[in-house]
């Protein structure tokens, strides 16, 4: 069997597993789809699994890491499923209170990626909360698949209602110093936009690749944003265009960068769809972004 390298994985190849882990083809499609690719000596099973998240090798920040306090609370969500399950973050050796961040998962529930990446943010000196949307029907399954199959089954107007809760809680923890902004990707990017225009005192968000809100909610947006985009990602960049010119219209504070030959889903980095240089640049842009606005 033929070894796999991204570079040797045609682009209708991510266009292709975008739509299905965007729910709009189905597992079978996806993989009758995917066998016209499979040439050469690659297998469908071979080039299916690679394109699938790989959580065993990935983890940046493991879940016991001494640095961090890193433990699941449950808050209180009236206005969405009313008790939510979260993995609740902080420095081990915080001195003072902190800057709060809410990190929001794609649309799958709070997997290892999402996880990790909420301990990242811990480490670079943050309170970070990451809830998981699939508490009301069980919690994430331990499976992207089924995750994203229980997560279709919420209305995303809930979800939202849920992730501002988040934000009381986290704006009124005793570790933290009552500015708060979020950090969403994919589905969370939506999240973090929608927040903006939903949360009057969010101190910043920072959508990944999120689908816009409408525009006329921009008047509403009162904190700075920071959106990063993927070039290649062509269904979410449809929108940008009438956001980005309500949003000079408007005189809101924005800065946005996109990503050359960047994917859809660039800064995971359990899928081929990962860019390393795209992924840390904006990781770091993100981290500045909250070191000026939540210090």
């Amino acid at each position: 069997m033929k070894e796999i390298k991204k570079e040797d994985i045609k682009q209708e190849v991510f266009d292709l597993y975008d739509d299905y882990a965007h729910n709009r083809v189905n597992r079978r499609e996806f993989i009758q789809k995917l066998s016209a690719y499979a040439v050469g000596g690659i297998t469908v099973a071979s080039l299916m699994s690679f394109m699938l998240p790989d959580y065993n090798g990935a983890i940046q920040i493991k879940s016991d890491d001494p640095r961090l306090i890193s433990d699941y609370i449950t808050y209180s969500s009236p206005k969405g499923a009313g008790t939510m399950k979260a993995l609740l973050s902080k420095p081990v050796d915080a001195k003072k209170k902190l800057g709060g961040i809410i990190v929001v998962h794609e649309n799958r529930g709070l997997n290892p990626y999402i996880e990790d990446v909420a301990r990242r943010a811990a480490l670079a000196g943050f309170i970070s909360i990451a809830p998981d949307a699939l508490t009301p029907l069980g919690g994430y399954p331990g499976n992207d698949d089924k995750g994203r199959e229980l997560q279709s089954k919420r209305d995303r107007n809930e979800i939202l209602e849920d992730f501002i809760a988040a934000f009381d809680y986290l704006k009124n923890h005793q570790d933290c110093n009552g500015k708060v902004g979020v950090v969403g990707f994919c589905f969370g990017g939506w999240i973090a936009n929608m927040m903006a225009v939903r949360v009057p005192d969010l101190s910043v968000s920072v959508p990944f690749y999120g689908g816009q809100p409408p525009v006329e909610d921009v008047p509403k947006i009162k904190a700075p944003l920071l959106l990063h985009y993927a070039e290649l990602d062509t269904r979410v960049n449809e929108g940008w265009p009438a956001y980005e010119q309500a949003l000079k219209e408007y005189n809101k504070e924005y800065m946005a960068y996109m990503y050359a030959n960047a994917n859809h889903g660039f800064h995971n980095d359990t899928t081929p769809r990962y860019d390393k240089a795209a992924a840390e640049l904006a990781w770091q842009r993100t981290i500045d972004f909250f070191n000026k606005k939540l210090m």
